[in-house]
């Protein structure tokens, strides 16, 4: 009989979250060693992950931190999937993004491979995800993370069911004169979804293409030919309209763009990230 104790069966279930049969049978190969039976655990959940290689990940949640540094502020964002919500909004899967979150900000990692590689309690975050896949069930997958660095930040996290956690997250960097309405923008930025924050940020391939759309889309109307540069130039202004955050109308108050709103604090809007698990 393997030298185990009804303790050992708990306190194995509690790091690894396996169910009771599998932690027994770890416990048994391993005659009672409960450093071998997590390795033995472990090694089996990184065989379940890779049957599930090809599983959608729709689900999950975003979480963000942030730091003071000499320089002001850093923030990281990240995004972190699964296959169900009934994952998403276990205490389990909440604690591993958590320390996912925890390890990437610390290393400062800028990407998703750089967090992957940071390291929780000794192990890299890649394969303590790969583990949790395992225990867990489901295959488990750090989309994407974002850091950003600047004199002041404000978040916003919003849930979109009240049983799961969050799934929209923004981070917005300004100035210190513009943090007093940097909420607002935040907010804004979770609503309205832009995607560059000047003109100037749109690629000049995404621009291209958007005038080439325009330019058929006014010809294909019949516009008169002298007409068709101005027609065009006014749709990419609807473009700019709705993909540049700082040329919306503000979503608090619509009389007013965004720009104009952080202007009225004499400040700067410097950059801003935003996530929406699945988009």
């Amino acid at each position: 009989m393997a030298n185990y104790t009804v303790q050992d069966i708990k306190d194995l279930r509690a790091l690894t979250g396996a169910g009771m049969s599998d932690v027994k049978k770890a416990l048994e190969e391993a005659d009672g060693n409960q450093q071998e039976a997590m390795k033995i655990i472990r090694e089996r959940g990184l065989a379940k992950a890779a049957k599930r290689e090809g599983n959608a990940t729709s689900e999950g949640l975003v979480a963000v931190e942030v730091t003071d540094t000499a320089a002001g502020q850093a923030a990281t964002l990240i995004e972190v999937n699964a296959e169900t919500d009934f994952v998403v909004k276990n205490d389990k899967f909440i604690a591993l993004a958590e320390s996912i979150l925890a390890a990437a900000h610390a290393a400062g990692a800028t990407t998703v491979d750089e967090a992957l590689a940071a390291t929780i309690d000794g192990e890299t975050v890649e394969a303590v995800i790969t583990a949790a896949s395992g225990t867990m069930g489901e295959k488990i997958v750090l989309r994407r993370l974002a850091r950003v660095e600047g004199p002041a930040i404000t978040t916003y996290m919003h849930r979109t069911a009240k049983d799961l956690p969050p799934s929209i997250g923004v981070v917005v960097v300004t100035d210190a004169k513009a943090e007093p309405v940097a909420k607002d923008i935040a907010q804004h930025i979770a609503a309205m979804a832009p995607k560059y924050l000047t003109r100037e940020d749109v690629p000049a391939d995404v621009l291209e293409t958007e005038r080439e759309i325009a330019t058929k889309q006014t010809i294909a109307e019949g516009k008169p030919e002298k007409a068709i540069p101005k027609i065009v130039e006014g749709r990419l202004g609807g473009f700019f309209k709705e993909n540049v955050v700082i040329e919306q109308p503000l979503a608090k108050d619509t009389k007013v763009t965004v720009k104009q709103h952080v202007e009225s604090t004499g400040g700067q809007l410097v950059e801003f990230a935003r996530f929406r698990v699945g988009n």
